[in-house]
């Protein structure tokens, strides 16, 4: 047999798939949201590049078909070999279905899936194994299985890329990647947006004639498979190939340089793309959201924050009293809604020692978080600005040097840390923060004695708590005060926390544990601390990162985002209540505020205890960009859409008016356009600070 025929599955495939990217590019370029003309060469730059791109990153994408097309052999079935590898699967089969493994730890519906893949693998493994005669048969339909999936794949990304063109005229950006994490709003859209049956019932015909043919002309690999010499000479072929892929793709996408930019979207490769937008985690604010002039964005703003002065955010912060140097200990707390306390209607007792605190601190009855990432949350807390489209500046490339609190304590002195009972590796947290003047005290610090129960997550809340009151310990020793943000992770899937704890077992992997077993730590922390020196020289900043879910009946349900924070320092900080709308990213400045700190601030963040504060959150996902102010949420989103909607409270009886927490929302009758171009100034001004590189240190 020619190895022409031997390579048969991997040439019949890149023919497939350069085919189908190929019809895909004819169809977009005359597709009426393509409204643009082409010069000659721009149109050369789009096939003939476009070709290039597409094999090469066809060569990536197919890298598991050649681990597949690698391993099957008959060699492995013969005896002793076949036996011991079904052995060994069938240890693993009894391993991850009935002891305790990462899967349980991390929980959700992760151990099924280990389960059922390794299940699958087994049996099959069994059936080549054990019948011999229908050995053939039974690889012949793997062999067709796999292909089908393949194809199902090509197509779908050819619909989809399709239909995304259809939606924003680009291929795929950061709205794609977005698309996959709002899993059950894009079905549900999908559903109602488009004939889904009959477009489905035509994909498997279609990947079903494909398979045929495909299968039909590729068959001859299984019938003889090739020998070991072979089949290192293919995957010399393959990974020299896929080496060169890796340095080809980049360098082709530097191409896409044409003043026309339907040709550079027309030229790219979608799945490169996505993968792009998945890894730099930015949505271009100015493509793709209505805009204002840049000029009247600023001043829009100044009317917002009124000590501004031209195009920045730079302004002098001022104090009439002599700045007061605290120990500050900030804790976010992972996913805790406000509806989890007692004074927001919750019935459980889930929060005793947060609802006691409150009453002792100053408590900030309605305050919204930005978003619903922890990430987020950590971006709110520590730059103090909007959350801008894509990804939250944590995880982005551009995350370092930039205007923090972190930055503001190490000027006015302070030793300043970052406190997380994981790795802080995890979402980019280490990379961020040790970019922004913070030491990092994370799980990796922790000496064996010191973890008395750890999950994937990390150590539970109380050897966090514990690590921290030695930490900040050391740190009185050596007279300078000090900032430590402590992140905490007991409240997260899969809920799981030392037993004998609360009167809700570790082992019930429920959310209600969690919220519980979360406040008993913090009640043991604040048991602890009360008895240190530092204690009466610090103050406490409380409040969550996010909501423990994001799902609701409107884009932003108002309630998803309302958190508890409080400010709690005795004999210091006054305990009272603050009623008025406020913003995740205003929580630090009004600690600077209470601190009397003086500084150069970038913060779109304010301290709500000033006169010219005027009262407003801004809320959002990763594309919807909203603010709450005067009974009204606005949202600015892509293809340069707003709505608004009018807020209603829906009063609970049982509830003081300070902790009324939902709100009908209905379309705006009326379009109130200043409100508009409010939320398009905060969103297109911290976009345009961050794009230009202005919210440095």
């Amino acid at each position: 047999m020619s190895f022409l025929k031997k390579i048969s599955p991997f040439y019949n495939f890149t023919l497939f798939y350069i085919l189908t990217s190929f019809i895909l590019r004819l169809v977009l370029l005359f597709h009426p949201i393509t409204q643009t003309s082409f010069i000659w060469t721009d149109t050369v730059k789009i096939f003939a590049i476009g070709l290039l791109s597409d094999f090469f990153v066809f060569i990536v994408a197919s890298s598991f078909l050649w681990l597949y097309l690698i391993f099957i052999s008959n060699s492995k079935f013969l005896k002793p070999y076949g036996y011991i590898i079904f052995g060994l699967l069938l240890a693993l089969l009894i391993y991850v279905s009935f002891f305790n493994t990462i899967l349980n730890e991390y929980g959700g519906v992760l151990p099924e899936i280990g389960m059922g893949f390794i299940g699958i693998k087994t049996l099959l493994f069994g059936l080549l194994l054990f019948l011999p005669k229908y050995r053939s048969k039974i690889r012949f339909w793997l062999f067709t299985s796999v292909i089908f999936l393949y194809v199902i794949l090509i197509l779908q990304n050819a619909i989809s890329e399709y239909f995304f063109w259809n939606e924003f005229g680009v291929k795929y950006n950061f709205i794609a990647v977005d698309y996959l994490v709002y899993t059950n709003e894009v079905i549900g859209n999908i559903m109602q947006s488009y004939p889904v049956i009959p477009l489905f019932s035509g994909l498997f015909l279609a990947a079903g004639l494909i398979t045929f043919l495909i299968v039909k002309r590729s068959k001859n690999y299984i019938e003889n498979i090739p020998t070991l010499a072979e089949k290192i000479k293919i995957s010399g072929i393959f990974l020299s190939l896929l080496f060169l892929s890796f340095f080809a793709i980049p360098l082709l996408s530097t191409k896409e340089n044409s003043q026309n930019i339907f040709a550079n979207e027309l030229q790219s490769n979608g799945i490169y793309k996505f993968y792009l937008a998945f890894m730099n985690s930015e949505l271009d604010y100015f493509k793709f959201y209505k805009t204002l002039p840049e000029k009247e964005a600023y001043a829009l703003l100044k009317q917002q924050i009124p000590t501004l002065s031209g195009e920045t955010t730079l302004r002098q912060i001022k104090s009439d009293a002599a700045e007061n140097h605290k120990n500050v200990v900030l804790i976010t707390i992972e996913s805790y809604s406000a509806e989890f306390l007692k004074m927001y209607g919750n019935e459980q007792n889930l929060t005793p020692f947060l609802d006691s605190l409150a009453t002792k601190s100053l408590l900030f009855t309605n305050l919204y978080a930005v978003g619903n990432r922890t990430v987020r949350g950590l971006e709110a807390v520590t730059l103090c600005l909007p959350p801008t489209a894509g990804e939250s500046v944590v995880k982005r490339k551009d995350n370092k040097n930039k205007f923090s609190t972190g930055n503001l304590f190490l000027n006015k002195g302070y030793n300043v840390k970052y406190m997380y009972g994981g790795d802080a590796f995890f979402d980019n947290m280490q990379d961020f923060f040790t970019g922004n003047g913070y030491a990092i005290v994370d799980k990796k610090s922790f000496q064996p004695n010191e973890i008395t129960f750890q999950n994937i997550w990390g150590v539970c809340d109380e050897d966090m708590y514990n690590k921290a009151l030695s930490v900040m310990g050391n740190e009185a020793k050596e007279n300078k005060p000090f900032f430590n943000h402590i992140m905490t992770v007991s409240n997260h899937r899969p809920f799981t926390f030392p037993n004998n704890k609360i009167d809700i077992s570790g082992d019930a992997k429920s959310r209600e544990g969690g919220i519980k077993y979360t406040d008993f730590a913090m009640k043991q922390f604040f048991d602890k601390a009360s008895k240190q020196p530092w204690f009466k020289n610090t103050v406490f900043v409380i409040l969550a990162d996010h909501c423990a879910s994001s799902a609701g009946k409107t884009e932003l349900p108002l309630d998803k985002y309302r958190i508890p924070a409080m400010i709690y320092s005795p004999g210091f900080i006054e305990p009272k209540r603050y009623t008025n709308l406020m913003s995740q990213i205003d929580v630090m400045p009004t600690l600077f505020g209470l601190l009397n700190f003086n500084y150069q601030s970038k913060f779109f963040g304010q301290d709500v205890f000033k006169a010219d504060y005027k009262p407003r959150a801004l809320i959002a996902t990763y594309q919807n960009l909203g603010l709450i102010k005067d009974n009204v949420l606005t949202i600015i989103s892509p293809k340069q859409q707003a709505k608004q909607f009018q807020l209603t409270l829906l009063p609970n009886p049982k509830l003081e008016a300070d902790f009324q927490l939902f709100y009908e929302e209905k379309p705006l009758l009326k379009e109130r356009t200043d409100l508009i171009n409010e939320t398009i100034s905060y969103y297109q001004t911290a976009s345009d600070i961050l794009k230009k590189k202005q919210y440095q240190k």
